[in-house]
């Protein structure tokens, strides 16, 4: 038998950050190729994996809103012409892999459209109710259909169909949509089926430390050992939730650490937890960033991305997005020159050259360092066996504070945000102005 987390990550995801891209709304057109133009910015910005919501045909049957939901697939081998044509596909992925960046399709594996390819051709392939009609698999979502993963043949049909986009389009790997309502069996083997063809990076919308609230009681489980063999990553939604609340005053954040031992308790060092403060579903339907966290924005984003796990940034972000995007309708982002563009550029970058903060790193350290504030929280990630470390402070609180450098980590520093290098004198107090935020980098060119 196989050791337990046997996934083998492909290396070009070692220092990578996802970026999650909502080709509907990102340009006016709503097209593969209107998006390409954006490929050189986000290469600048940083990005290592690019994340394609949905791009098959969308069902028409109790289809929602004018344009529908990206998540009720018609057909699992085809492009939405909406967006363009597989050709067009083709070629944003291999422009993305010229600039260095990798490229994964989001997939539904759970359930279909109602008037989906697989409910016309293999009906028997689907959930029914003692009726013999088909079924939602959450009662909020009228417009798909569940299907029934006992059945051998879909499960070859499905597998195929992971290989189909591979082989025609050159997909890096996937995001797998409600991962965890789809047997661990069948992606075990669907990885092992992928990997002949190439390295690939698979990501898991789940949470073993988090019970969605959309889930009927007995829904979720908290065993299934995703992580082991099938997925490189599965979401840190049970961090996020709790960062909100951080954000909001209604919980200190000495409630990180707290988290941070129970992920450790769950999971390996090896493994990713994918960070964020927005996706297509928060946008959508919980809020905006701004609405959700207010003056702690940034701080919030600092946090994401510099926690141990691999980052996610959100279409839009980087143009400080203050709307909830129409999630079954047209809404083109407002770009407004994109404010954000460099604070999440300094950030990405960061991430992708500094060693000590590499994703599933079982040698990387963390550090908390001891603050008296509830509202202040510091660490530093460094790695033994080298001189890089990064040092991050965040205020999230309304008052002035200053954060006591213990004598271990002074030294020399480049301000990642400021473009200053300075030496930290130990014992030194480091200036944090209310809801704020100070990365310090530290590596062979400051000492």
């Amino acid at each position: 038998m196989a050791a337990p987390f046997a996934t083998q990550h492909p290396a070009w995801a070692r220092q990578a950050s996802i970026y999650e891209v909502n080709i509907r709304q990102y340009t006016p057109e709503g097209t593969f190729r209107a998006f390409e133009a954006h490929l050189p910015r986000l290469q600048k910005m940083g990005v290592g994996i690019l994340w394609l919501m949905p791009v098959y045909p969308i069902g028409q049957a109790h289809r929602k809103g004018t344009l529908g939901s990206y998540y009720s697939v018609q057909d699992y081998r085809a492009v939405n012409p909406e967006m363009g044509t597989l050709a067009d596909l083709r070629h944003l992925v291999a422009e993305a892999h010229r600039r260095g960046m990798h490229v994964i399709l989001d997939w539904v594996a759970n359930h279909t459209s109602w008037d989906s390819k697989l409910a016309r051709e293999h009906p028997e392939w689907f959930t029914k109710n003692a009726q013999g009609q088909f079924v939602a698999p959450v009662s909020d979502w009228q417009d798909v259909i569940d299907l029934d993963f006992t059945k051998p043949a879909l499960r070859q049909y499905m597998t195929e169909s992971l290989l189909y986009w591979v082989r025609e389009a050159d997909v890096d790997g996937y995001r797998c949509d409600v991962a965890g309502l789809v047997p661990t069996e069948f992606w075990n083997s669907s990885r092992a089926a992928l990997e002949h063809l190439k390295p690939v990076f698979m990501l898991a919308e789940w949470d073993e430390l988090h019970d969605p609230p959309f889930l009927q009681p007995g829904q979720f489980d908290p065993n299934t050992r995703l992580l082991e063999k099938a997925f490189d990553a599965t979401y840190a939604l049970r961090l996020r939730y709790l960062l909100d609340s951080v954000a909001r005053g209604q919980q200190p954040v000495a409630a990180i650490d707290t988290y941070l031992r129970a992920e450790r308790r769950k999971y390996p060092a090896g493994v990713y937890l994918m960070n964020f403060t927005s996706s297509h579903d928060i946008n959508s339907w919980t809020g905006t960033e701004y609405e959700r966290l207010g003056p702690n924005v940034q701080p919030q984003a600092v946090l994401a991305a510099l926690l141990p796990g691999i980052p996610m940034v959100y279409s839009g972000q980087e143009a400080a997005l203050q709307k909830r995007l129409k999630f079954f309708d047209k809404d083109p982002i407002p770009w407004n020159n994109y404010p954000l563009q460099d604070f999440y550029t300094r950030l990405l970058q960061l991430k992708k050259r500094n060693p000590a903060l590499a994703n599933g790193d079982a040698c990387g350290q963390f550090t908390r360092l001891p603050t008296a504030d509830q509202n202040v929280y510091a660490f530093v990630r460094h790695r033994p066996a080298g001189p890089e470390a990064v040092l991050v402070a965040v205020n999230l609180g309304p008052e002035l504070r200053e954060l006591p450098v213990p004598a271990a980590w002074g030294g020399a520093y480049q301000d990642v945000f400021v473009d200053q290098t300075f030496t930290l004198a130990p014992g030194a107090a480091l200036p944090l102005p209310p809801h704020s935020y100070r990365v310090l980098e530290r590596g062979p060119q400051t000492n």
